[in-house]
């Protein structure tokens, strides 16, 4: 699929994206202000990151998308499902995209055919993500998709002592 000037694939993640993935997190992690995580704490191996990816493979309630462009990936998305039998059919999600490609409608076709796939999943009937309340742009894209919140975790996030930012909780039911 074209999306804007970028040229962009979506599939389904599998193992051998393992080292790609590792250097999309580590970019992300290492530019981002919107990351909860900073680099510097960052400790994956491309062993532990296959081991991530298998685990998500064999699961039902979870996904893995990337997002290939030329060849490389640059954006991804990742469904966790809750273990316990009570909140199973709920789930939260990340997505990352590389910043050459940000603001180019990738993260939002990504959210997309996650939705795609949570719908015609019967295990999966809520879809969840935390978002920072400095990260407008995203929340505008989330509350555009249908994304409701429904809590704030308060001064969840210390950037330094005088800079606290909020964790906002959001949903979709599908």
């Amino acid at each position: 699929m074209t999306n804007r000037n970028t040229e962009v694939s979506l599939r389904k993640g599998n193992i051998n994206d393992a080292d790609a993935v590792l250097e999309l997190q580590k970019e992300v992690l290492s530019e981002s202000e919107f990351m909860i995580s900073v680099i510097e704490e960052y400790e994956e191996t491309s062993e532990q990151i296959r081991n991530w990816i298998e685990k998500i493979l064999e699961n039902e309630r979870e996904k893995l998308i990337v997002a290939e462009s030329k060849g490389k990936i640059v954006g991804l998305i990742v469904f966790r499902s809750n273990r316990a039998k009570r909140v199973s059919h709920t789930g939260s999600f990340t997505a990352m995209v590389k910043n050459d490609y940000r603001n180019q409608g990738i993260g939002k076709l990504l959210i997309k055919e996650l939705l795609n796939w949570a719908e015609q999943n019967p295990l999966i009937e809520k879809v969840s993500l935390g978002v920072l309340s400095t990260n407008q742009r995203a929340i505008g894209l989330y509350k555009s998709m249908g994304f409701i919140e429904e809590g704030r975790k308060i001064k969840e996030v210390k950037f330094r002592d005088d800079l606290y930012v909020d964790d906002i909780l959001m949903y979709k039911l599908v």
